[in-house]
């Protein structure tokens, strides 16, 4: 008699870290980007947008890995262009028309900030991390960060206003999810 069976593996993706930042500052718990520090392995690069719409840049704030690159596009009716002094990328995209896409690589790591200088209140951030494991938190303050390798990581962030008030490490196991809470302050 022939037996027919499902085979089914146990192999995961990683493991996941869900988490939030804990301050008494509520307006600044959104848009800070936490990621992991010296994670070993292969830096996967992406490919994401980051939109000029009512005079503001669309997220305000993007994580990316090194050697990945941002798509500029401008979707207000008027002409705005993108520059940045940033020890970390230095570029300017002099002004451009609505709906036309501007591709910039960001090969090295750091904090670079966007600006328009025809409009100066605009203002935007790209965070450029060593790895992908990285996340922009919510309003709320929430974030998730998926598909990291097992081991145990020193969690970093960065924000515009608030700083991390203790080292934290997380440790991840394959196929589960750890927990943290941040504590911020000004």
């Amino acid at each position: 008699m022939t037996s027919f069976g499902l085979i089914t593996s146990n192999a995961f993706c990683g493991g996941a870290i869900t988490g939030s930042i804990n301050t008494d500052f509520i307006k600044s718990k959104g848009d800070v980007v936490v990621y992991l520090k010296d994670v070993k392995g292969t830096v996967t690069p992406k490919q994401v947008t980051v939109d000029q719409r009512n005079f503001t840049f669309i997220p305000k704030v993007t994580a990316i890995p090194a050697g990945s690159t941002v798509v500029f596009t401008n979707h207000d009716t008027i002409y705005h262009n993108i520059n940045s002094k940033s020890p970390a990328k230095l570029f300017s995209i002099d002004t451009y028309d609505p709906g036309t896409p501007h591709p910039v690589t960001f090969e090295k790591s750091g904090e670079v900030q966007l600006l328009c200088k025809v409009h100066p209140e605009m203002s935007g951030w790209v965070i450029v991390t060593d790895n992908q494991y990285a996340a922009v938190t919510e309003h709320d303050g929430k974030f998730s960060i998926s598909d990291i390798p097992e081991g145990t990581y020193e969690i970093a962030v960065w924000s515009e206003k608030l700083k991390l008030q203790n080292k934290t490490t997380v440790t991840v196991a394959e196929g589960k999810t750890a927990s943290v809470v941040l504590q911020m302050s000004n």
